[in-house]
């Protein structure tokens, strides 16, 4: 029961999200090359590890707040299952584990994991209460993520795959905004936050279809674009565009349709469609690219 307490609290299910570490590595052809799959891999653990520490931070911080949720606060901290001291403790334990690896790491890779730190630590303080920039603060982390991936194994990353990031990760911070308020307006008395307040349905449903639309045109774009065709000596990478607008609409079907949205996590790892799209736009692109 501790351990399971310790695994929600460090949020292991998110570490999903650090995957865009591995973007780079598939894109630049090295995805089967030993060396550059296991720096990666050890990129992507550091960044599980910096983004528990962040979960672990900003539920300190948020700890009354939190008590007052419906959903949050059946969470470990907010729920007594946990102490702050010991969530305190936790969070040194992290963050020197963190800096000490951080010195097997090339400079720029620790440069960006800082940056990343420091941008959820603003977030937690000061920028997830203010209208948009709480939204770009969350796409400003999965674009760190993909630059540090590149970083660690030194090599370029496309524009087009910075922007395809860019709005994938707007579309999924606006889409959870958009849940959150629906459960507001279902639950009256609930408490959530104050950032809500400066968005609306309509308002949330706008951004959605622009970020949705901008991120199929810049996906698509990349895969047509002259440097994608050199670098891979095909034009077939098109072809895994239709997963992509499959994915995005069948997100919106279950925010929309299924009132699901607050836990990106949780569709990603729990909707079967959702699940078989992404393993089969993996499988695709992989043999395309290889």
């Amino acid at each position: 029961m501790i351990f399971k307490n310790y695994f929600k609290l460090l949020r292991v299910p998110q570490w999903i999200k650090n995957f865009f570490v591995f973007v780079p590595l598939v894109f630049s052809q090295h995805l089967f090359e030993r060396d550059f799959f296991f720096v990666s891999l050890g990129g992507f653990f550091l960044f599980c590890l910096t983004s528990s520490l962040v979960y672990v931070i900003n539920d300190i911080i948020d700890l009354e707040a939190d008590k007052a949720h419906p959903i949050k606060k059946l969470r470990p901290l907010p729920s007594g299952a946990i102490s702050k001291s010991k969530a305190v403790m936790l969070a040194v334990v992290l963050f020197i584990i963190i800096a000490a690896a951080l010195s097997d790491f090339n400079l720029t890779f620790a440069v960006s994991i800082f940056a990343y730190f420091l941008l959820n630590i603003f977030y937690s303080f000061y920028l997830k209460h203010i209208v948009l920039l709480d939204i770009f603060s969350i796409a400003a982390g999965f674009i760190i993520r993909v630059v540090a991936g590149a970083f660690i194994i030194n090599v370029e990353i496309s524009s087009w795959l910075l922007l395809t990031t860019m709005f994938v990760s707007l579309f999924l911070a606006v889409m959870k905004r958009q849940s959150e308020l629906k459960l507001v307006q279902e639950d009256l008395n609930s408490v959530t936050r104050k950032v809500l307040a400066s968005y609306s349905l309509d308002f949330t449903n706008q951004m959605a279809t622009v970020a949705s639309s901008a991120v199929i045109i810049c996906y698509a774009l990349y895969t047509v674009s002259a440097r994608t065709v050199s670098v891979f000596g095909s034009e077939n990478l098109i072809y895994t565009t239709p997963f992509v607008v499959f994915g995005i609409f069948r997100y919106m079907f279950l925010v929309h349709i299924n009132n699901r949205g607050e836990n990106t996590t949780e569709i990603m790892l729990t909707d079967l469609p959702m699940i078989l799209n992404i393993l089969l736009y993996i499988l695709v692109t992989t043999l395309i690219i290889y």
